[in-house]
């Protein structure tokens, strides 16, 4: 007999050799059914596997990001399983599972399918599903597993089996089919009930361009129908969410071919939303205790060789700049945190000093392929807000938690209700990503996983997730349609203030190494704008939107009364535009609607006669007249109410 504990405490014994797949039907009919995968001693196993040791399980189902990802693994190999079929000559190279759905990457020898064809790769996907194929794994010898491939002509497959280690090679089999595949996959093909390809799209071998280009093709599928038709409202509406169209419709943002891709050119409404939320981050972090910092757009190459970014990130970098003098050599910033660590070094600090807040709306640069720029949420140059503290190891809690409490501000202040906490964990199998010995790694990691739980945050962990430098701390943000954002992000460094020679004195009198704290609540400024659009639907908060107020003249007579009212909005940091165009007044206002601007005034004969305002609001219509005084005490009272109702006491110093 063995005994198996569930996450609830229980313990239950079984007989030796009993499949996972039966312990959750000993649960209960419900969770067999509903099943998707599950965790034996912190493995990923497959429900059909035997048990044979104690130990402790845990099920994953569609409400579960686990079984999510199970159910979209599994759906990856029946893409594979059609596109073979229906083009022989293809060569399979991987296909993962993603945040919504899965893709495969494929070699047609050009022989490539296009969307024209994807209702014929649906409909042979349905016949495999219905079928009810048991996906099974095996183990194969590492020889085994080069020779099949190599009989397949997949020099791909090839590659990857090389780079594997012999005794680990695992395949999985369903219906004729093989993959060379890690496992994690649901109980059968007849889970799967709904399939909808989306995209096709280039990708190169393994992300590097300097190999072969290969054809990504995106799919999503579902247990029920239901929610894949759910699934299709959701991108209708995401459509009409766009940040690009919303920004373009709005005026925030453009792109220029002559400036470059993925360099975006703020336009005055834009820069004017932007500066809203630098100001509103800067009056957070004063009341927080941090001083604000400038550094240059570029550094030397040593800076980066020194931190480690040259050689751990010189691929998402820009190549270096060359100038006059052959014996220099610059490269664009792409951090800003070796920066932050001269500037730190710049003087001698003691344990009375510290912590040391750094921050600063860094402007960096970063090469993305061309492929994968996306209006603003996928760039080559943006702003962060980054901050940098250095501090005592005794200091260490307490500052991490205020910074929790600075992101925790952030998103109540802008509507974000939802989000997880995800610690991201260096990935063991892969030592030579990352710096530093293991034992400061440990320290790090335990250092945020104690205080993410004082501060009672959920958290999940994902491995393979951290910076270079260390582990962290990030926040994964739901919008309104549901979708998963990393915005705000928190970082423990044992590993800067050693390559950087960083100390400070003790209390003993001896210098110590400070420990850093890397953090930026929005991350990149441009990203975050780019949700946050899409979250609200361009309808921004009244104390952030650009202008508040348009002044809509009915004609060229009421343009001097007009410029009064608004000199006196402007005096009273209401956020005013006067529509003067020669245009009737219901085009003015349905202009004033579509630019979603919150308040509009009406000025007319009656008005100057009156001294009144005609006053209209965005989506509500006409509310009627009002003095001018009247309508500075609503709007000032509304922006109070809004400001009032996320401000708290974290943020004191």
């Amino acid at each position: 007999m063995i005994t198996i504990a569930f996450p609830s405490g229980e313990k239950k014994t079984f007989e030796k050799g009993i499949s996972a797949h039966d312990i959750a039907f000993s649960i209960s009919r419900g969770l067999g059914q509903t099943a998707l995968s599950a965790r034996f001693n912190n493995q990923i196993i497959e429900l059909s596997q035997s048990i044979e040791t104690d130990g402790a399980i845990e099920f994953y189902t569609w409400s579960d990001s686990e079984g999510k990802k199970a159910f979209w693994h599994s759906s990856a190999h029946v893409l594979a399983q059609v596109l073979v079929e229906l083009y022989p000559d293809c060569h399979l190279t991987i296909g993962p599972p993603i945040d919504q759905g899965f893709y495969y990457d494929v070699s047609f020898n050009g022989n490539a399918p296009s969307a024209r064809d994807f209702q014929t790769i649906e409909n042979r996907f349905k016949e495999h599903a219905r079928k009810k194929y048991p996906f099974l794994m095996r183990s194969v010898s590492k020889e085994d597993a080069l020779d099949y491939y190599k009989k397949e002509k997949n020099p791909y497959k090839v590659e990857l089996i090389e780079n594997l280690t012999d005794g680990d090679i695992t395949f999985c089999d369903h219906a004729d089919f093989t993959d060379l595949c890690r496992g994690g996959h649901i109980p059968n093909t007849g889970y799967i009930k709904a399939i909808k390809l989306l995209n096709i799209s280039g990708a190169f071998w393994r992300a590097n361009q300097s190999n072969a280009q290969l054809t990504r093709i995106y799919g999503i599928s579902f247990p029920k129908q239901k929610y894949l038709n759910e699934y299709l409202q959701m991108i209708q509406e995401a459509k009409k969410r766009d940040h690009r169209v919303i920004g373009k419709q709005l005026g925030l943002f453009t792109f220029s071919n002559h400036v470059g891709a993925g360099l975006p050119l703020w336009l005055p409404d834009g820069a004017a939303l932007r500066q809203r939320l630098e100001e509103f981050m800067r009056d957070a972090q004063k009341r927080a205790g941090y001083d604000f910092v400038i550094t240059p757009h570029i550094g030397a190459k040593q800076l980066y060789v020194t931190s480690g970014h040259f050689e751990k990130y010189s691929a998402d970098n820009f190549g270096p700049i060359k100038t006059p003098d052959q014996t220099e050599e610059f490269l664009l910033k792409s951090m800003n945190c070796p920066h932050h660590c001269e500037i730190y070094n710049s003087q001698q600090w003691s344990y009375k000093n510290l912590p040391v807040r750094y921050s600063e709306f860094g402007t960096v640069y970063r090469y993305e392929q061309s492929g994968e720029l996306h209006g603003l949420t996928r760039v080559r140059g943006f702003t962060q807000d980054d901050a940098h503290i250095f501090c005592t190891p005794e200091q260490l809690n307490q500052e991490f938690k205020k910074v929790i409490d600075l992101v925790l501000y952030v998103f109540e202040s802008l509507s974000f209700k939802e989000f997880t906490a995800q610690v991201s964990l260096k990935d063991p199998k892969t030592p030579e990503k990352y710096l530093g010995d293991e034992k400061q790694w440990e320290k790090a990691q335990n250092a945020i996983i104690k205080a993410t739980k004082e501060k009672g945050l959920d958290y999940t962990i994902e491995v393979g997730e951290a910076a270079f430098y260390g582990p962290k701390l990030d926040f994964m943000v739901k919008d309104t349609l549901q979708r998963k954002w990393q915005l705000g992000t928190i970082q423990v460094d044992y590993n800067l203030p050693e390559r950087f020679d960083l100390v400070y004195k003790g209390k003993d009198d001896k210098l110590h190494r400070p420990i850093m704290i890397h953090r930026a609540p929005f991350g990149s400024l441009e990203r975050f704008v780019a949700i946050l659009i899409e979250h609200t639907a361009g309808e921004f908060p009244l104390w952030l939107t650009p202008h508040q107020v348009k002044i809509l003249c009915v004609g060229e007579s009421h343009h001097q009364y007009a410029q009064k009212v608004a000199q006196s909005l402007e005096n009273s940091d209401i956020r005013t535009r006067i529509d003067m165009r020669n245009q009737t007044v219901g085009k003015k206002i349905r202009d004033a609607e579509i630019s979603k601007t919150p308040y509009m005034l009406l000025i007319g004969d009656q008005e100057i006669e009156t001294k009144t305002l005609s006053v209209r609001k965005h989506k509500e219509g006409d509310i009627g007249s009002m003095s001018l005084n009247q309508f500075i005490s609503e709007v000032k009272q509304k922006v109070k109410e809004e400001v009032s109702s996320f401000e708290n006491n974290h943020l004191k110093q």
